[in-house]
């Protein structure tokens, strides 16, 4: 019971990763795996099966995660698949991402809820577009910690020369990102484990920790915003039954900052001021509630609030505005994106009509260039619009807040999210 405890206490980073076709993701990931003793033996087994029929050399620890059929096939990875480990420090989910042009979008996907990225480099190959085009979304979804673990060093010879001269290219690179903090390049052999869980002796020149100890240590805990208090209504509750009969409580996620019990708060868009009475986690009362708790907060007052409703400090509110700008990824495979275009915006717990009113530019994410002559948005395009939407929106810019900025477009007809974007 202790142990369950513990492990539910404990600390937890999201990471994605992410890297051109063959950089070595899911043999790194298997390999993280393995050296933390994190699979069973018959899995392993399997493994050491497959391997053999299909006449690898070692064993294939990217098997671990490439679980669709036509990955295994291809040896690459098609679709977000999420995996989840832990050691005695800290608990992990990864998001094994996709490296093709034309998965951008499920990079998107895997990486919007992560703390880290990692993004492999081939030490024979160096710094590619694709690498720029990974470090770029990274940057664009607000991930301000990166490891850059520069793999297959085993191939060049563990040359400490190959290594410096990635690390200037990317280091070059990065300079013009906005968001990256905080850049740690690991030297690493996913096949042979070195750096991975322990320190290579075949690379003495290397000095700092082996990338396990690095996300074990990264420290995460400011990147979330306990400033600004959000709390989008997701849901009213009212039991209607005896005991419980003028309970009136409301259901969320909290989105930012800290809701303490007795706090002043102002429900938006009425605009009425109240004091929170009561926090409920689960069905024991606690003092206070901060991000991502999911909590019910009862009010001292009889304030109309449904959902789609946003509680917050009177004297620290949200943008509020019809009129967005905002940049996106476009999903859609079917739908283009031209000025005009009609669509659902969803944003927090709140839904509402919006049409594209402008689009300022595409984004070349190879060379970070703005391209203002061809606007028309197809399949994982990246770049900047505004947006009218038929109702006001309580937002933060998403570099200030990931929850209360970050919003996706559906298609009012299909229900196919066309677009996922970051208010600015």
């Amino acid at each position: 019971m202790n142990d369950t405890k513990n492990y539910l206490d404990m600390d937890l980073l999201r990471f994605t990763t992410a890297g051109s076709v063959d950089d070595g993701k899911s043999t790194l990931i298997g390999r993280l795996f393995h050296d933390t003793k994190s699979i069973f033996e018959d899995q392993l087994e399997a493994i050491e099966r497959s391997s053999k029929q299909r006449g690898d050399e070692n064993v294939n620890l990217a098997l671990l995660t490439d679980g669709l059929r036509a990955e295994r096939e291809q040896g690459i990875t098609i679709d977000v698949a999420y995996r989840y480990f832990a050691t005695p420090k800290r608990k992990f989910i990864i998001a094994d991402t996709p490296g093709h042009i034309q998965y951008t979008r499920n990079m998107v996907t895997g990486a919007s809820t992560a703390n880290l990225a990692l993004i492999l480099v081939d030490a024979r190959n160096g710094v590619i577009e694709q690498t720029k085009r990974h470090t770029f979304i990274a940057d664009l979804l607000g991930i301000k910690h990166i490891a850059v673990c520069i793999n297959k060093m085993d191939l060049v010879g563990y040359d400490q020369d190959k290594y410096e001269k990635i690390l200037n290219q990317f280091t070059d690179f990065a300079s013009r990102l906005e968001n990256v903090t905080d850049l740690t390049f690991i030297p690493i052999s996913a096949l042979k484990g070195d750096n991975v869980v322990d320190r290579s002796v075949d690379m003495p020149w290397y000095k700092g920790p082996p990338l396990l100890y690095h996300l074990e240590n990264v420290y995460v805990g400011s990147d979330f915003n306990h400033v600004d208090a959000r709390f989008p209504v997701q849901w009213v509750i009212r039991p209607h039954s005896d005991e419980y009969h003028d309970f009136r409580g409301f259901g969320g996620r909290v989105a930012g900052g800290v809701f303490k019990k007795g706090d002043e708060v102002t429900v938006l868009p009425s605009g009425f001021s109240t004091k929170i009475k009561n926090i409920l986690l689960a069905d024991k009362e606690v003092e206070q509630a901060f991000h991502p708790q999911s909590v019910t907060i009862l009010l001292e007052d009889e304030i109309d609030v449904s959902r789609g409703d946003m509680l917050v400090k009177p004297n620290n509110q949200p943008h509020v505005s019809q009129d967005l700008d905002a940049r996106i990824c476009w999903f859609s495979g079917t739908k283009k994106l031209v000025k005009g275009t009609k669509c659902i915006f969803r944003h927090t717990t709140k839904e509402a009509q919006a049409i594209i009113s402008e689009i300022k530019y595409k984004v070349d994410v190879n060379t970070l260039r703005k391209n203002e002559e061809d606007l028309e948005f197809g399949m994982n395009d990246i770049g900047r619009i505004q947006i009218r939407v038929s109702q006001p929106v309580f937002h933060d810019t998403y570099r200030r807040n990931r929850n209360t900025g970050s919003f996706i477009l559906v298609d009012p007809f299909t229900n196919e999210t066309l677009a996922a974007g970051m208010l600015r």
